[in-house]
């Protein structure tokens, strides 16, 4: 599977080092790292991360709820929030932002990377997609999927592995890859998350 691209969102940089060289190392790819919210918004716009980890408390404010709602309301990705507070004031001034979980400080970093994991499979398996439609895709390209194609693109915006999809569709993994392969060559991506990102762009 493709890297899963991620931005770092914390006002400690030694904090924010550590967690960048850690996701590095597994194989992540960290796509920014912002220490406030202004940087933070303009790493959005310039990065089109797959997933935000944000630090709540960023300087003597709440600012990473800001960014949560911004989030919501103007990027629509999954977000992990970074705290080293886990009292029920603090859960109670988050939780409207629907946060796919909270990461406490100091965390272990097996924890972190599962729950990015889990976050991103989460989001976009979960995330509807009624309003995603072939014809969608078709008029914004130029050479057009096929019914097929489409199903295994929406498999692939739902987050499902090619034996996922092979067992949906009851054919070979081969055949999946060459569905794949199809689909990046039509929308001119070479990733999934690229393909996600695509999708993203159409649905807004």
């Amino acid at each position: 599977m493709s890297k899963i691209h991620v931005l770092v969102v914390e006002d400690d940089p030694f904090i924010a080092e550590d967690i960048r060289e850690a996701l590095t190392n597994v194989n992540y790819e960290v796509v920014g790292v912002a220490h406030n919210k202004n940087d933070a918004i303009k790493a959005l716009e310039a990065t089109s991360p797959d997933i935000a980890l944000l630090d709540i408390n960023l300087g003597d404010n709440l600012d990473g709820i800001v960014i949560a709602e911004t989030i919501n309301t103007e990027f629509q990705i999954p977000f992990l929030y970074l705290t080293s507070y886990s009292n029920r004031e603090i859960l109670d001034k988050v939780k409207h932002t629907l946060p796919m979980g909270y990461i406490v400080k100091p965390f272990d970093e097996s924890d972190l990377f599962s729950a990015i994991e889990i976050a991103v499979s989460n989001y976009y398996q979960f995330n509807k997609t009624e309003a995603l439609h072939i014809a969608l895709i078709n008029n914004a390209i130029p050479n057009t999927i096929t019914q097929k194609e489409f199903e295994v693109l929406k498999d692939i915006y739902q987050g499902k592995t090619n034996n996922q999809m092979a067992e949906a569709h009851f054919v070979s993994i081969n055949t999946i890859k060459t569905h794949i392969k199809n689909i990046y060559e039509k929308l001119d991506v070479h990733s999934r998350s690229e393909v996600i990102v695509k999708i993203r762009t159409l649905l807004n």
